[in-house]
């Protein structure tokens, strides 16, 4: 069985990357080196346009609207979205025999306890200051899959609480309070909320901890189990706002603090790679490289601006939005031996197939009340050609809740406007569209003829518009957008 790395970047876009944007004013010779190694998928989508769904999604194979939640969380807030019983990826692949381990970016929900030992389950610096630290988080990602883990509970850089969590414990407590006058003042560095510290808590060297957290648990594995699988998830704080580079990376590029924080999450692919064949396992490797969305409105406007850099190119949208560039994200796998090198394929997948595919490669079989919206894309993977499709049907949703389905070309947004950014007001009434079908309650888009979604076909064809919407609701009222498994 193979080893799993799995490298989720942080609202990285498409048109970020050069192996997907021959445009881009940001150097990734890393990742592009790993498209001339693997494959590249062009048609990938992230499940939703926010952090906390999309990785629910990843680690579960289910979309994150059926659980109800809204939005992302932030500080201390919870409880983790996973349920307690619900298989996940890392406990199906632990069950496989597999060593576990998750470094960096958590942002699934934690449930942190008062000095009561009461759940605060909250959002803001009020509930920060109300966590004793040093009671276990009953939640953590240990206790959904994880042997492993050594991150943050949300976004490292954001979120009000600036401490880091291993396993299941606080080791360094936060003691006061952040100091924002001592960190870079920049268009891309307002993004940084008010909150509690721990010692020692450097938040423009936070990726290179991670990094080196990932590559002392591959060398450790290598040498203690080198015969046992691993899964390995690195999640990233680059390149979600703030853009706050290592100091070895500022100033590397030509496209301000964002485009050397991209730079940044470039190298650490590289590091993990070269670390995989240093190690004598990247033949034994499937290397996966994607983003848990597209890219963020601010990262997305001043660089147009000022570096004339688009990480949303080609498409409509940005991060929180229903059309492409909001969940259209860059994926590219590496399997030596498997996947074929320097390929392409346009077959449409969602990070929701993550668990399906996992679960096919290690022979896995899957409950039917599991991974209910995954499906396998290992002969896609492999190069093989499918009997069909990888997916009939896709769906999509956005910070809001609002939901899109997806069959082959056609796109029906089951809303008006974005369902996520405001393009009526501010910087991003620039980058608003003309409303070809203003009286339609809703939007269809033929994304091979049409693929910036312009011409909204709403009345044109109202028998697809039918069938789409139809197939939404069935795949609501049953709870699963994949055939029930026996």
């Amino acid at each position: 069985m193979p080893n799993l790395v799995f490298i989720l970047a942080d609202d990285l876009g498409y048109g970020d990357v050069g192996c997907y944007n021959p445009e881009s004013k940001v150097p990734t010779p890393n990742i592009n080196r790993l498209a001339e190694q693997g494959v590249r998928f062009t048609d990938a989508h992230s499940p939703s346009t926010v952090c906390t769904p999309s990785r629910y999604s990843v680690l579960t194979g289910r979309m994150a609207f059926r659980t109800g939640m809204r939005g992302v969380f932030t500080g201390v807030g919870g409880p983790c979205l996973i349920e307690k019983d619900r298989l996940t990826l890392p406990q199906m692949l632990r069950e496989r025999g597999y060593t576990t381990a998750c470094f960096g970016k958590w942002h699934v929900g934690l449930t942190f306890l008062d000095h009561q030992g009461k759940p605060i389950n909250d959002n803001g610096l009020e509930a920060v200051k109300r966590a004793d630290f040093s009671r276990p988080i009953p939640d953590a990602p240990i206790h959904r899959g994880f042997d492993r883990f050594f991150g943050t509970a949300c976004c490292p850089t954001t979120d009000w609480l600036y401490a880091f969590i291993d396993g299941d414990r606080v080791p360094v407590p936060p003691t006061g309070l952040l100091d924002r006058g001592t960190l870079p003042d920049h268009p891309y560095s307002r993004d940084c909320r008010g909150g509690l510290i721990a010692p020692g808590f450097d938040l423009e060297e936070i990726d290179l901890l991670f990094l080196d957290k990932s590559l002392k648990f591959l060398e450790n594995h290598a040498k203690t189990a080198p015969d046992k699988p691993f899964f390995l998830l690195h999640c990233t704080q680059a390149v979600h706002l703030p853009s706050f580079p290592g100091k070895a990376f500022k100033g590397k590029t030509q496209a301000g603090p964002h485009g050397d924080f991209i730079l940044e999450f470039d190298y650490i692919v590289g590091e993990i790679a070269k670390a995989l064949d240093r190690l004598g396992l990247a033949d034994d490797t499937l290397l996966v490289v994607t983003s848990d969305n597209g890219p963020e409105v601010t990262s997305v406007i001043h660089m147009r601006q000022d570096h004339q850099h688009d990480g949303a190119r080609p498409w409509r949208g940005v991060k929180r939005d229903q059309w492409e560039g909001g969940h259209r994200v860059p994926f590219i796998a590496r399997w030596p031996g498997k996947t074929p090198p320097g390929s392409t394929t346009s077959h449409t997948i969602c990070l929701t197939d993550v668990m399906a595919t996992c679960a096919a490669m290690v022979g896995y079989d899957l409950p039917n009340d599991a991974a209910e919206d995954s499906y396998s894309f290992l002969p896609a993977l492999q190069g093989r050609r499918p009997d069909g499709p990888v997916r009939q049907y896709t769906l999509h949703q956005t910070i809001s809740l609002a939901l899109a389905i997806r069959r082959g070309p056609w796109k029906y947004l089951d809303h008006k406007g974005s369902g996520g950014n405001d393009y009526g007001k501010g910087p991003m009434k620039a980058y608003a569209l003309p409303d070809t079908a203003p009286d339609a309650p809703a939007q269809l888009y033929n994304l091979d003829e049409d693929p910036g979604e312009t011409r909204n076909l709403y009345f044109q064809h109202p028998e697809i518009v039918k069938e789409l919407r139809s197939k939404l609701e069935e795949f609501k009222k049953t709870g699963r957008s994949t055939p029930a498994r026996r």
